[in-house]
């Protein structure tokens, strides 16, 4: 094989289609846009959201309370989860990862006291429930905000 005989794979490749070139092209004069209009004009078209003046459904729909957009969301774990380690062992968001409890980690979980616990475990988490934590210690753990 040579550089001289590569080529694309039949029907991989197409020809870039050019508008407004004369009307033999089949899409010539106003180039797929119709007769005039705002989405007709040079750099015409509404910003994403637009409906015409109509109140908009983000701005029609109620908001209520706070949303801090700076939050850092936690994921979640439940103490259920917990039993998947040995006892003694140190549970980190690493090894939540390794074992497939969480699929991603970004701002660290929280331990929520769904379900018990019977290991006696180290467990670092970012936060916990109050139950939760109460939960790890009774069974003899360990439960370290990181």
């Amino acid at each position: 094989m040579e550089l001289y005989n590569l080529s694309p794979a039949a029907g991989s490749t197409k020809e870039a289609f050019r508008k407004g070139r004369g009307h033999g092209s089949g899409n010539g004069k106003t180039g797929g846009r119709g007769h005039k209009g705002q989405k007709a004009r040079s750099g015409g078209g509404v910003r994403v959201g637009f409906e015409g003046g109509q109140m908009p459904l983000a701005r029609r729909t109620p908001k209520r309370g706070f949303n801090n957009i700076f939050a850092k969301p936690y994921e979640i774990i439940n103490l259920s989860a917990l039993d998947k380690f040995e006892d003694g062992e140190t549970v980190t968001a690493e090894a939540l990862l390794a074992k497939g409890i969480l699929s991603k980690c970004a701002y660290g979980y929280k331990v929520l006291g769904n379900g018990s616990v019977t290991k006696k475990v180290t467990v670092q988490a970012a936060a916990f429930s109050q139950s939760a934590k109460e939960a790890i210690e009774a069974a003899g753990g360990k439960a370290e905000v990181v």
